[in-house]
């Protein structure tokens, strides 16, 4: 793809470019840019909505330009609030780093990990004395920093900000100085940080860099963000079974989405699996994504579990839970099993319906199993309970 080419398809999945002529022109000058992309260590493990973004990076190194994953180590132990309604609780130094690499290995699946600059943001942050945070403090406004959304809704409900907090856009900011980044990307929800990057480097005697958004893809309940913490999510790093499975349940009406901001099937086609069978359209994207992530070769046995569990059928190969005596309270094994995290939780399983022995669903709360049988949870989660 030449850089002209490149700059057309950021374009056409950007939600914003500024300035739209500055990425044209630099694009259009031929030498290599530096492109940062923040990685928050405190969310080690990469979803589908993580990779909106990171296919287009990976455009972007095809092309010949720097991929600069920025491991926010040392903010990541103050805590970023986007979108969030409190502040995220901070991590430790050694908590940062190994998250950092286990997202750096996620990463690997979709960007050239031999073509990528790691860099921690502790390397110039950690170095900073007061005088040089206040100097950098010096730079912004209260009022500008309170025009972050996050900020400006909790001060109007009264729930409190701490004062690190208002620095975090202006350490984010001084990344790109450190760096002297051509280019900013992340999601929209990260506009505001960005763009103090941008209006920094003016300060600091640099070119400011471009920024570009991309949408954030809505998660399997079809209104929220896809984010672990709301549990809806397909996470990149998923076993293909649970891959298949999750994609089956994407809502009709965001299929499009899913499409259009993880994989590379053209518009018309997609739209016409969509519009002719959406059943089928859900098995294509599910073929699709598990062999992205996977490799075709796990496609055909991901399937097959999910047709063999949608008939009501328990897959050929599930663990074994080994338990000791004639006997155990099924509460008590769907604890073990990791069905449920509490006696209490399992309850609640049991009396909505949830648990099932050997295909049949329970209804007493005090069943004791007695002898050798299969558990299942929901369609996708079974266990094969073994008395000694």
């Amino acid at each position: 793809m030449e850089n002209i080419g490149l700059f057309d398809a950021i374009k056409r999945s950007a939600v914003a470019i500024i300035s739209e002529d500055g990425l044209k022109e630099r694009l259009e000058s031929g030498a290599p840019l530096k492109i940062k992309f923040g990685a928050d260590p405190s969310r080690p493990d990469l979803h589908l909505g993580h990779s909106v973004p990171l296919k287009m990076l990976r455009k972007m190194q095809d092309c010949g330009h720097e991929i600069i994953f920025v491991i926010g180590d040392f903010t990541g132990m103050i805590g970023d609030p986007s979108g969030r309604s409190k502040t995220r609780l901070p991590l430790t130094f050694e908590e940062t780093r190994r998250n950092g690499q286990s997202y750096f290995e996620q990463v690997s699946k979709i960007v050239d990990p031999t073509k990528t600059r790691i860099t921690y943001n502790s390397e110039w942050l950690g170095k900073m004395d007061f005088a040089d945070v206040v100097r950098l403090a010096g730079k912004y406004t209260l009022a500008r920093i309170m025009e972050r959304d996050d900020f400006s809704g909790r001060y109007e409900s009264n729930q409190p900000i701490g004062l690190h907090e208002l620095l975090y856009p202006l350490m984010q900011g001084y990344d790109s100085i450190a760096l002297n980044a051509d280019v900013e990307v992340g999601g929209t929800d990260q506009t505001f940080n960005l763009l103090v990057g941008r209006e920094l480097q003016k300060d600091y005697g640099q070119a400011p860099q471009e920024v570009i958004t991309f949408p954030l893809l809505p998660g399997l309940d079809g209104v929220e963000k896809m984010s672990k913490s709301l549990d809806n999510y397909i996470g990149i790093d998923e076993p293909p079974d649970t891959m298949f499975e999750k994609c089956m349940k994407i809502p009709d009406g965001v299929l499009a989405d899913y499409f259009r901001l993880t994989t590379d099937i053209p518009e018309d086609e997609y739209a016409r699996f969509i519009s002719e069978d959406v059943r089928e359209a859900h098995f294509i994207y599910a073929r699709e994504i598990v062999g992205a992530y996977h490799g075709v070769g796990a496609v055909g046995a991901a399937e097959q579990r999910y047709l063999d569990i949608s008939a009501g059928s328990a897959p050929d190969e599930i663990q074994t839970l080994t338990v000791s005596g004639g006997g155990a309270p099924l509460i008590e094994l769907l604890r073990q099993a990791g069905f449920a995290s509490s006696n209490s939780d399992a309850r609640r399983l049991i009396e909505g319906g949830g648990i099932k022995l050997n295909g049949e669903a329970v209804v007493d709360i005090h069943m004791i199993v007695d002898g050798d049988a299969i558990i299942s949870r929901g369609k996708n989660k079974f266990i094969k309970i073994a008395f000694l």
